[in-house]
């Protein structure tokens, strides 16, 4: 079973990418900061992480930056989960070491698709 972890401050976006996840067979766990998923990231090694960019505290940048620059979840694949949909907000989460990028707001019918790609 595909673990993913969830690092989202919003309780309302963290409820609805969980549920859609657990709907679909996923086991989900949960971080609400980014010093949180980084923690979690490193005892739970997921099999993907959901990243939101803006988090309280360190940022989701920081947040994916720390978790490559540790041992065994530095390969997992993130894929940031943002509002921000600004020129050049891809680039910049693909260069703080995100895998992909999916804009918010989180499209029901399209999002497991998106996580798809980089579960298989």
């Amino acid at each position: 079973m595909t673990t993913v972890l969830v690092i989202e401050d919003n309780e309302k976006n963290r409820y609805l990418i969980s549920f859609i996840l657990r709907g679909a067979g996923y086991t989900v766990i949960e971080a609400v900061t980014g010093e949180d998923g980084v923690a979690t990231a490193a005892s739970e090694h997921p099999d993907l992480i959901l990243m939101d960019i803006q988090l309280p505290g360190i940022d989701g940048y920081e947040t994916t930056r720390r978790i490559r620059a540790s041992g065994g979840s530095g390969k997992v694949p993130v894929i940031a989960l943002t509002s921000y949909a600004m020129t050049g907000d891809r680039e910049r989460a693909l260069a703080a070491g995100c895998t992909g990028y999916i804009e918010k707001p989180i499209n029901p019918d399209t999002i497991l698709d998106e996580i798809r790609k980089f579960t298989a």
